[in-house]
C-alpha cells in the first residue's frame, strides 16, 4: 500500500513555504505542510513584540523568485513581512496543501513499508515517502533558571511570546537579556514604563541601522521595472558576502573596531555607561546587532543598566548578585531560544528504531546541514550549521530546497536513500576545522556553540559557497536503503 503523500513537510513558515512552493512549481501534487500554529509565519507570526523587525534588507529577506516591489523601508517590520508571506500562499493557491494545527509530536521510518509514519498531537497521523523539516533554529524559547523564578507575583512573559493584554504604561519593567529581540523592543517599552530595568549579562557589538522609507517613486519604478528590484537585491548580497570578507582578512582588537565604537561613542555621552557598554571580545563573536535608538534608550532617566549577575527572584523583583532587589511590576524575558537540539521534542526515529536524539547526543550534526546517516529520506531546511551571520537565510533555504528537488528525483530512480556515515562524517570533520578559524570560536558565551566550544549553528563560509556546494546532489553520497522484510 502505498504513503498518503508522496513529502510531508513539517512547519509554514519560509523554509516549509518555499518548499511547498517549488514542489509545486514544478507540478508536484502529492504532498502537505503541517503546522502547529493556526496560520502561516514561522517566527514571523509568533514574535509580536514592539519593534520586531528583521535585520536583513527586505529586497534579499524574501524569496527570489517572489520580489516585493512594494516593500515600505529597506528594514521591514514583523507585520510587513508577515503580509508578504501570507500573500505569497495567497497567490499561489498554496492553501489547499496547508494542515494547520498540526503539531507533529513523532515520526518513525518504517523498516517494512520504507517510508515515513508521522503522528500529531490530536492522535492523527499519516505517511509520506519523504519527509522535510523545517523547524527553524529560534522557536523554542528558553527560560533562565534563576532560583524563585517562578515566585515572581507579576506579570512575566518571553518576548517571543508577548503577552499585549499587559498594559506597561507606567509600569516597573524588567527586562532579563540583551540580545537582538531586546534592542528592538528596550526602546519601545522605555517609551511607556514608568521605569524598565535592563539586567545585561554582557554588551553587544552594535552598528547604525542604515534603514529608511522607500519613496512613491522608487516603488513605482520596481513595479515598472523588475530588473531594477533585482539588481538592488544583488548588490544588497554582494555587500554582505563582503563583509564576511573583511571579517575574516583578520580579527580587530576592540580599540580598533571603528564604525560600532563610533557608534557607541556617538550616542551615550557619559563613560560608566559608555564603559559598560563596551563589549571586551573580538566583533562577530556573537551576533552584531543593528539599531539606532536602542543607545538612546539606555540615557533615558526612567531606564536603568545593570550589569551585575542575577542571583534571585522573589514575589516583589530581581535580586542582583550584590543583593539589591529590583522592585518591579512586570518581567520580561529576552533569554533567546533552545537552538541545540532542532528537533525539538519530536521524536524522530530512523532505520532500525535508532532514534535522533541518540544520534545527536553529543550535539546536531547533519551532511550539508540537510541529511543524517540512518534516515532515508529525511531532509532538513535551516538545519545544523546552515545559519548565518552575515547574509539572509532565505537564499540558503532556496539553495536547500532546490537540493531536495534533485534528491526526490534520486529518490524516484532508486529507492530510498541515506547519507553514507563516512561521507558524513568527513563533511563535518572539514565544517569543524574550518569553524575554528572563524570569529564565533572567540572567548565569548554565545547560543552559536556548545559549552565546550563546539558551534552547532552556523556556516563558516559565504553563501555563494554554501549554494555551490548543494548545487548537485550526488547520489554517490547517499546508499539504497531496502524494504526489510518481518521476521
Amino acid at each position: 500500500m502505498g504513503a498518503d503523500f508522496k513529502v510531508a513537510i513539517l512547519g509554514a513558515g519560509f523554509a516549509g513555504l518555499c518548499m511547498g512552493l517549488k514542489l509545486q512549481a514544478r507540478g508536484e501534487t502529492s504532498f502537505v505542510i503541517l503546522e502547529k500554529a493556526d496560520r502561516v509565519g514561522g517566527t514571523w507570526r509568533e514574535n509580536t513584540y514592539p519593534g520586531s523587525g528583521c535585520d536583513i534588507p527586505s529586497h534579499l529577506y524574501s524569496y527570489s523568485f517572489e520580489p516585493n516591489p512594494d516593500w515600505p523601508e529597506i528594514f521591514s517590520a514583523q507585520p510587513d513581512i508577515l503580509a508578504y508571506i501570507e500573500d505569497v500562499v495567497e497567490k499561489h493557491s498554496l492553501s489547499s496543501h496547508l494542515r494547520f494545527n498540526s503539531e507533529v509530536v513523532s515520526a518513525a521510518w518504517d523498516d517494512g513499508a520504507a517510508l515515513w509514519r508521522i503522528g500529531m498531537a490530536d492522535g492523527s497521523s499519516l505517511t509520506c515517502e519523504t519527509f522535510v523539516t523545517a523547524w527553524g533554529q529560534l522557536n523554542r524559547p528558553k527560560l533562565p533558571p534563576i532560583p524563585g523564578r517562578d515566585d515572581f507575583a507579576g506579570p512575566a512573559f518571553h518576548s517571543a511570546l508577548w503577552d499585549a493584554s499587559v498594559d506597561l504604561a507606567g509600569k516597573r519593567v524588567a527586562v532579563i537579556g540583551n540580545g537582538a529581540s531586546a534592542v528592538q523592543f528596550v526602546p519601545e517599552v522605555a517609551k511607556l514604563a514608568g521605569s524598565l530595568t535592563l539586567f545585561q549579562r554582557s554588551p553587544n557589538w552594535i552598528v547604525p541601522r542604515m534603514n529608511r522609507p522607500y519613496t512613491a517613486q522608487e516603488k513605482a519604478r520596481f513595479r515598472a521595472q523588475p530588473a531594477v528590484m533585482a539588481k538592488v537585491r544583488g548588490e544588497i548580497f554582494e555587500m554582505a558576502e563582503a563583509r564576511l570578507a573583511a571579517r575574516r582578512a583578520g580579527t580587530l582588537p576592540v580599540e580598533e573596531v571603528p564604525i560600532p565604537l563610533a557608534h557607541l561613542h556617538a550616542q551615550v555621552t557619559d563613560p560608566q555607561l559608555r564603559s559598560k557598554l563596551t563589549p571586551d571580545y573580538e566583533i562577530g563573536c556573537k551576533r552584531v546587532l543593528i539599531s539606532n535608538d536602542f543607545y538612546p534608550a539606555l540615557t533615558r532617566p526612567n531606564v536603568e543598566l545593570v550589569t551585575e549577575a542575577i542571583s534571585a527572584m522573589t514575589p516583589r523583583g530581581v535580586v542582583d548578585a550584590t543583593g539589591r532587589e529590583h522592585a518591579v511590576d512586570v518581567v520580561i524575558y529576552a533569554t533567546g531560544f533552545e537552538t541545540s537540539s532542532f528537533a525539538g521534542e519530536t521524536g524522530i526515529t530512523g532505520v532500525g528504531g535508532l532514534r535522533l536524539s541518540d544520534v545527536w547526543i553529543d550535539g546536531p550534526e547533519a551532511h550539508l546541514g540537510l541529511s543524517v546517516t540512518g534516515f532515508p529520506n529525511l531532509f532538513m531546511l535551516y538545519g545544523p550549521n546552515t545559519n548565518l551571520g552575515h547574509n539572509s537565510i532565505i537564499f540558503m533555504i532556496e539553495a536547500q530546497a532546490d537540493y531536495v528537488l534533485q534528491a526526490l528525483d534520486a529518490i524516484a530512480a532508486t529507492g530510498p536513500l541515506s547519507v553514507k556515515q563516512e561521507v558524513a562524517d568527513a563533511y563535518n570533520a572539514d565544517l569543524q576545522k574550518a569553524l575554528a578559524a572563524t570569529p564565533w570560536a572567540g572567548a565569548c558565551t554565545s547560543w552559536y556553540k556548545t559549552a565546550d566550544g563546539r558551534i552547532l549553528n552556523n556556516w563558516p563560509h559565504t553563501a555563494r559557497a554554501y549554494a555551490e556546494a548543494v548545487a548537485r546532489f550526488e547520489v554517490q553520497d547517499y546508499e539504497l536503503v531496502r524494504a526489510v522484510e518481518p521476521a
